[in-house]
């Protein structure tokens, strides 16, 4: 409208009267609202528009309402500054209440309970006003807004009386330092010196028992403590159990000399040109009470098996003839996770047993719960062996002296296998913290990590006859073949699936020829894959419970043991 109000022709400048002018003048100063415009001449033809406005541009409008009504927030507004109250925060956003719905479906949800969106609280203050309260008996009521910043919950009148200060601004003593405190800051006076561990005048003191009532408390313990675990340093009987009547033959040669009567010659050292699948159950060991954790072949000739149980024995079992139970090596406090001979067979760890006479030759702890050992393979080293143990460490011990002469500590989880490769130059290790580390004899720092985002823990490993690849049975139901040579790659074609092993320490092995590579699984089944194509050839089901461990014979070209976690040793043919 102003626009054409100065709207004009240069014809029109000079013939504009004076009362045109005063007019334009009155109008566009003494009175804003009222808006003249003067006529307009076009084509000879005159038009004149007159209009009009009434404009208020603020109105006065009083808010109804007593003072203290509900505020009213924006329901855009992402932050307030001060806590409201629940009227406040639900109120609707414009008009009157809805009478059909309730305050649970009026409220704008993001889960099931409500609507919750993040909130600031000042640590400082916060702890400022407990403080104050704890202390004084009052603090600032948080429900209230910044408009009113002196209304108070709890001790009113003491607030008042204070001037609502807390206790970073009050010198009022509290209610606790009116307490008269014990002072003998005298150093001279040795016996009765208190300095700032006085107590306070009026504290209660603990009564010491009578002597009725200690010899009570004493009983009270006693039994408490006989009902408990028994305590470590209680030694465990070491003994063993024959349980056959011959140990010797008619020659005095004892149960460890290999019988050559079994249509096997089981001290070659060529593997069977061919291997078969097995077909067949033949035999079922039984006498552990427990399920089974590790079997192991008698080294080289592989007449005789060892089992260690869950229910804290050894035992040693015959495989050919009668295959009768030979001996049981009892001495272990726990579970007894592990075994391994030396290379001859005399001896087998972690107590160091005599194989043949039943004896423990002696005793290696590091207090700490021995999940794998392993001796090492070397003929000049059969002295020492290594044990991977519950908290991270491998640790080497002399079995000449008793005491450890290496400690391989790098990994950051229980260690779970130890794999020796490389000429017995290098040993692998695998543990909980889903990684593979590779060390060089006698050298506690590992030549080799190998982590990957796609790996999972792996807890045994098993290695080729060939001594060129690790079979390693990974956690993601999976076995995955690492090279055993100097880059230690994992080979991306060879994966063997199929099996459910995730959560259990599933052993496995190879067939003499490496044609084969059998494997249990937690279903109690057990399973033969194909090593060229990696395809299941066989799978059976070879117990009720976990089938732990499953070792193809050295010398038998279809024959393999397994052993699960109801107890029992089975032959397959």
């Amino acid at each position: 409208m102003l626009a054409i109000q100065d709207y004009g022709d240069e014809s029109d400048e000079n013939s504009s009267t004076d009362d045109e002018q005063e007019t334009r003048g009155e109008s566009s100063v003494d009175n804003p609202s009222k808006i003249h415009l003067k006529p307009i001449k076009e084509e000879n033809k005159e038009y004149s528009i007159k209009t009009s406005l009434q404009i208020c541009a603020a109105p006065v409008v009083l808010p109804t309402g007593k003072e203290d009504s509900v505020l009213h927030i924006d329901p855009t507004a992402k932050e307030v500054m001060y806590n409201p109250k629940y009227e406040e925060l639900f109120a609707p956003t414009l008009g009157p209440q809805n009478p059909f719905k309730t305050q649970q479906q009026q409220a704008s949800r993001n889960m099931l309970s409500g609507y919750i969106e993040p909130a600031h609280v000042s640590s400082f203050q916060f702890e400022n006003q407990r403080r104050t309260f704890s202390s004084f008996g009052y603090a600032l009521d948080p429900t209230v807004g910044i408009e009113v910043q002196d209304k108070v919950i709890g001790a009113a009148d003491e607030a008042s009386s204070s001037s609502i200060k807390t206790v970073f601004e009050s010198t009022k003593l509290r209610p606790l330092d009116k307490r008269k405190r014990k002072r003998n800051n005298d150093p001279e006076d040795i016996e009765g010196f208190l300095g700032p561990w006085g107590g306070y005048v009026d504290e209660q003191k603990i009564a010491k028992p009578s002597e009725e009532e200690a010899a009570e408390l004493e009983e009270l313990v006693s039994k408490r403590n006989k009902r408990g675990k028994p305590t470590e340093d209680k030694p465990v009987e070491e003994k063993s159990i024959l349980h056959i009547k011959d140990p010797v033959d008619y020659q005095g040669r004892s149960f460890l000399h290999a019988p050559q009567d079994v249509g096997v010659n089981l001290r070659s050292d060529t593997p069977p040109e061919r291997c078969f699948l097995p077909k067949a159950h033949i035999h079922t060991w039984s006498g552990h009470s427990k399920g089974i954790q590790a079997i192991r072949w008698f080294p080289r000739t592989a007449h005789l098996l060892l089992s260690a149980s869950m229910d804290c024995r050894i035992k040693l079992w015959e495989v050919y003839n009668e295959r009768r139970c030979i001996r049981t090596y009892y001495g272990h406090r726990q579970a007894v996770r592990d075994i391994n001979f030396n290379n001859s067979g005399k001896t087998f760890c972690l107590l160091l047993w005599d194989t043949e006479t039943g004896q423990v030759i002696s005793r290696y702890t590091s207090r700490k719960i021995p999940y794998c050992v392993k001796f090492n393979p070397d003929g000049n080293k059969q002295h020492l062996f290594v044990a991977g143990t519950s908290d991270k460490k491998i640790i080497c011990w002399d079995i000449r002296s008793g005491d450890i002469v290496q400690e391989y500590d790098r990994h950051l989880g229980a260690v779970n296998s130890i794999t020796f490769v490389d000429e017995n130059r290098r040993f692998v290790t695998t543990s909980d913290d889903k990684s593979l580390r590779v060390w060089e004899w006698d050298i506690p720092v590992d030549m080799k990590y190998i982590a990957d985002p796609t790996m999972h823990s792996m807890p045994a490993v098993t290695p080729a006859p060939n001594g060129k690849w690790l079979a390693c049975q990974s956690m993601d139901n999976k076995i995955v073949i690492f090279s055993a040579l100097n880059r230690f790659k994992i080979n991306r074609k060879k994966t063997f699936s199929g099996h459910m092993v995730a959560g259990y320490a599933c052993s496995l092995d190879f067939s003499p020829d490496m044609s084969y590579l059998v494997s249990g699984d937690a279903d109690g089944k057990c399973f033969i894959w194909d090593w060229k194509t990696t395809k299941i050839y066989k799978k059976w089901k070879a117990h009720e419970n976990v089938c732990i461990s499953a070792l193809w014979h050295p010398h038998e070209p279809s024959k393999l043991v397994t052993a699960g976690w109801d107890g029992l040793i089975k032959y397959w043919d």
